[in-house]
């Protein structure tokens, strides 16, 4: 063993930060599991690794007793005193045992160690990059997929798009590059694993804070989010400067913003409604496109009782009650869609007592 190590581990410290005191420990370590194996030995050693010149000394360390039962653990005390008359009974003896051939099995166990560690110490830096990361989004490439999952490369790790998190409507490609939510990052036997997903709400929310200044700047709030991935979202908005209009800000100029989203999401249609710390306009605001009569609200049930016009009954509903689970989702309130003249025969509503609930998003087309 030569100074060549000592060199590789001191650059080892400055490039990769791993302690050369940690990398010389683990050596040592290994070298008494290889010095056991390769030369059947069962004595407890010691590796003595000098820092100065590289060279490494096997000692086997043996219990002073008065008679000696085991000779690779033992040494009597007779013997003992020959090498020094000043051990006594318990003290611990240490006789160099380095084989001849030794330098060459510690010159590979060295290289695997600090392999390994190099390995440890790039995946914990790896590690370290994605679990700051979590709940953000990344562009990544497809480079495989089976039954399970597509593999995406995110540059230093190879991300898991499951099954379950891809988008109904989209198909992926060899190469494709896609914007995926990164839901989870755990540390394995392999390195780290880092989870990614398509179908989450929170890819919605970071595609708007990077298409929109006004999110991103916290102008305006997204206060809530109902998606159902490939299909249809809805997004409620809020600006406290009641100057801002939070949801023209998000639908931009033509509706530039919104359509990249929507682009991206390969037509996901995004209804994007003003946030409401009222029930009765907040619910009205979520069932957008739908014109809303009235709304009464059961603060106890957590419920809404919504009417609407015969003619957008189907429309408040939605295709196969699309419109309205969203809406419930959004708001967190129980919603029951009432047509206008069955709520009249109920008694629930009364045209001439209730005008119809003036929606800020009825000039916002739904995207």
């Amino acid at each position: 063993m030569n100074t060549d190590l000592l060199d590789a581990l001191t650059m080892l410290e400055k490039e990769k930060g791993i302690s050369k005191d940690v990398i010389i420990e683990a050596i040592e370590a290994a070298l008494i599991s290889a010095y056991k194996r390769n030369f059947n030995q069962a004595q407890n050693v010691r590796i003595d690794f000098n820092q100065e010149n590289g060279n490494i000394q096997v000692f086997a360390r043996k219990d002073v007793v008065e008679e000696e039962t085991d000779s690779r653990l033992e040494i009597a005390l007779s013997k003992a005193q020959e090498m020094d008359p000043n051990y006594e009974i318990g003290d611990v003896v240490e006789i160099e045992v380095t084989p001849r051939n030794f330098g060459r099995i510690a010159a590979q166990t060295a290289k695997q160690v600090v392999t390994q560690r190099v390995r440890e110490a790039e995946r914990g830096i790896v590690y370290s990059e994605f679990i700051d990361r979590e709940e953000d989004i990344i562009t990544g490439i497809v480079q495989r997929h089976d039954h399970r999952f597509i593999y995406v490369n995110l540059g230093k790790v190879e991300a898991l798009l499951p099954a379950n998190e891809q988008m109904p409507n989209e198909t992926y490609n060899q190469n494709d590059r896609i914007k995926v939510y990164i839901t989870k990052v755990e540390k394995t036997t392999k390195g780290p694993q880092v989870m990614v997903s398509r179908t989450h709400p929170g890819l919605l929310k970071r595609l708007f804070e990077l298409e929109v200044p006004e999110i991103y700047d916290g102008t305006v709030e997204i206060k809530s989010i109902a998606r159902e991935a490939g299909d249809r979202s809805k997004i409620a908005v809020y600006a406290e400067n009641p100057e801002i209009d939070a949801v023209g800000s998000c639908v931009g100029q033509k509706g530039q913003r919104v359509q990249a989203i929507v682009d991206e999401l390969k037509g996901e249609k995004i209804d994007i409604v003003h946030w409401s710390e009222d029930p009765v306009e907040y619910v009205a605001n979520a069932l957008s496109p739908s014109k809303v009569l009235h709304v009464d609200v059961d603060e106890g049930e957590k419920m809404t009782t919504v009417v609407v016009p015969d003619y957008q009954l189907s429309l408040a509903i939605g295709k196969r009650g699309q419109n309205a689970r969203l809406a419930a989702k959004l708001t967190g309130w129980k919603i029951d869609i009432k047509s206008e003249s069955d709520a009249i025969e109920l008694g629930l509503y009364n045209p001439k007592d209730d005008e119809s609930i003036e929606s800020p998003d009825d000039s916002e087309d739904e995207r």
